[in-house]
């Protein structure tokens, strides 16, 4: 821009403007908020996470026992129940967010090269507010849906009656549980990755598509080849914003996924899809009412500090992935 002033190698630094000075102190602020939360969490997480070690992670005995343990443990400090084996609820995370991802990841793929490529004019301009409205749709409304309308449709025409009986003494199964906890995080994820998605192909140059079909290739492979190819670093971002977004969810999945602490066994065929599952966000709303137990207020804090660490870990898997893409993005 020849509207800027120019600075030569060894010129003195003009001093900072005003307006310089409030952004850096707004952004130092911002930083110091994040960097005070992980303090203040990491802190009340401490104590579960001493006493447990890496058996926290772990696996035994009932989960669900365990912090009804820690909630009804002694007035006394010296006295406190920490006792805890949290491997069902991050197997339960697991599992919810990788079926979401690995449904929608396509999925939204496919609806985005159709609205930028292939949709006719009339049709994107109704699918891109549409899109956009949905992934802005509060969380409370798609556990509701999920909880009155399709619950009780997979209660009635999925769940096997005389399976349901022979598990209803140790697991109760009613409709809610993993299958449907991953088709609510699909749909909750699918438009924001559509709309990352979307606009990283629209950002392609175009005389980069119209150089493919100059030399005789369809449509298809042509945004298949070289505008999908392009996009990589935005489709690497789009999976981490949603898989961010699907391990964060905790009222959704506490009103869908069963809550009922359990690990679904694959060996049970189709009906592993169908048991519940509790996984580690809607866990912390489900016990919020047992905050007032000082050891259970700081185990919740712990199940935080898991998740804040994954994000943070899933973010920084992203740019590693997208590092070796940037050969295939535009700058």
């Amino acid at each position: 821009m020849s509207w800027l002033p120019s600075r030569r190698r060894g010129a003195p630094r003009r001093p900072p403007e005003r307006a310089e000075l409030v952004l850096g102190a707004l952004a130092a602020t911002l930083l110091l908020l994040i960097a005070g939360m992980l303090a203040f969490v990491f802190k009340e997480a401490w104590p579960s996470f001493s006493h447990n070690g890496l058996a926290w992670f772990g696996g035994g005995g009932s989960t669900q026992q365990q912090l009804t343990a820690i909630y009804e443990s002694p007035s006394n400090p010296d006295d406190y129940v920490y006792t805890l084996h949290a491997w069902p609820l991050i197997y339960g995370t697991i599992l919810s967010t990788g079926l979401a991802v690995l449904i929608g990841l396509p999925f939204a793929l496919l609806c985005a090269l159709f609205m930028v490529e292939f949709a006719p004019p009339g049709l994107r301009r109704v699918m891109t507010p549409v899109v956009r409205f949905l992934a802005a749709v509060p969380s409370v409304i798609y556990g509701l849906i999920g909880i009155l309308v399709l619950a009780p449709w997979i209660n009635d025409h999925l769940v096997d009656g005389d399976f349901k009986l022979a598990v209803n003494a140790i697991v109760p199964i009613s409709g809610g549980g993993l299958l449907l906890a991953s088709l609510i995080l699909t749909i909750m994820i699918v438009p924001i990755m559509i709309a990352i998605i979307g606009d990283a192909l629209r950002a392609v140059p175009r005389s980069w598509i119209e150089g493919s079909a100059a030399l005789g290739v369809n449509r298809w492979r042509t945004m298949w080849k070289v505008a999908v190819r392009t996009a990589r670093p935005a489709i690497a971002a789009a999976v981490v914003l949603a898989t961010a977004r699907a391990l964060g969810e905790a009222i959704m999945l506490a009103m869908v996924s069963g809550s009922f602490i359990w690990s679904p066994n694959p060996l049970d065929g189709i009906n592993f899809f169908l048991e519940p599952i509790q996984p580690l966000a809607a866990t912390i709303v489900t016990q919020s009412e047992g905050f007032s137990a000082v050891p259970l207020g700081q185990t919740l804090y712990a199940i935080a500090a898991v998740l804040l660490v994954s994000s943070a870990l899933l973010s920084f898997a992203g740019w590693a992935v997208r590092q070796p893409l940037r050969k295939y993005g535009t700058r």
